[in-house]
């Protein structure tokens, strides 16, 4: 009896420490719950501004760039970018037009010579007419003086200025760099040197640009000390072309690209007719594999294993 009471006593003690620990442990778990679901939503606010953080960091590098280096010029579909393409010459006699009477007044094609045109743009007779019309300081002569001469289809085109010094002081300071290579020189080059030709616009508000200057947004800083050059009917054209500002860029283009790779159709050429004959080389030599190893490939071997 004794003993069933003591186990009695020790049940019912059992019994009361679950019936205490159970609400304390619900309370300590949803406590816990709650912990956890408000670290998760700091975690995904902590998330949220750092992603909001990132897209306005980008955001502000890349107008920093933009302003830096230029607004991204588009890709234009230039004609002799064709793998089997070749330079439109009619564009690039063209071309050669709006250099002359546009943009020769400040910039140079010190690498081109006269006779670099004939065949492409021009017959050697015309060629040699435009060669005589200037006037190239040689020498010395015998008696040891410089002298002037008309031009030869050996001459390079004229330089407007005698020295990068001139040139700066003709144009408040601006270099007007050499178009020889300007397609070259530039990143994506034919596209580059369009857009900044046809691009000139009005500044956008909040922009200033100091006096001598020009907006340009494909222009590395926005502000250029070249004026607008290209406007409808600039020049007339030999062919009747409408010359309107998008034909002017283009055939300049054309002319700048010949200019900066003259050697790109004989290139092309050349690189079809090794391909052409690669291709034989390579149809022959697997004939002659076929040929060789037929014989070994066809054979049947028979192996007496009696004898």
């Amino acid at each position: 009896m004794v003993g069933g009471g003591v186990i009695r006593q020790l049940l019912r003690r059992k019994l009361h420490s679950q019936s205490v620990a159970t609400p304390v442990l619900s309370w300590l778990s949803s406590k816990k719950a709650n912990e956890d679901a408000g670290s998760a939503g700091l975690r995904a606010f902590a998330l949220m501004g750092a992603g909001i953080t990132g897209l306005l960091s980008f955001s502000t590098v890349a107008s920093a760039d933009e302003a830096e280096h230029g607004l991204e010029c588009p890709n234009y579909p230039w004609p002799h970018e064709g793998i089997l393409s070749s330079y439109d010459h009619a564009s690039i006699r063209r071309g050669h037009q709006v250099y002359q009477q546009v943009c020769a007044s400040c910039h140079s094609m010190s690498l081109i010579s006269y006779r670099d045109l004939v065949g492409v743009a021009y017959t050697e007779e015309e060629a040699k007419a435009m060669a005589a019309e200037i006037e190239v300081v040689d020498g010395p002569n015998d008696e040891g003086e410089m002298f002037t001469r008309p031009g030869k289809l050996s001459d390079r085109l004229p330089e407007p200025y005698s020295n990068e010094s001139a040139a700066r002081f003709a144009n408040g300071g601006a270099y007007p760099p050499d178009l020889s290579l300007v397609t070259k020189a530039r990143h994506n080059g034919q596209n580059y040197v369009f857009a900044l030709l046809t691009g000139y616009r009005d500044p956008p508000a909040g922009i200033s640009i100091r006096e001598g200057l020009h907006y340009n947004p494909y222009f590395p800083g926005g502000a250029i000390a070249m004026p607008k050059m290209l406007n409808d009917e600039a020049v007339e054209y030999e062919d009747g072309t409408p010359a309107t500002e998008a034909q002017m860029g283009k055939d300049v283009v054309s002319f700048l690209s010949w200019a900066a790779e003259p050697e790109m159709e004989e290139r092309k050429l050349m690189g079809f007719k090794w391909i052409f004959l690669l291709s034989l080389a390579l149809l022959q030599a697997a004939y002659y594999r076929r040929l060789k190893w037929s014989v070994l490939k066809s054979r049947k071997l028979v192996l007496d294993v009696v004898n």
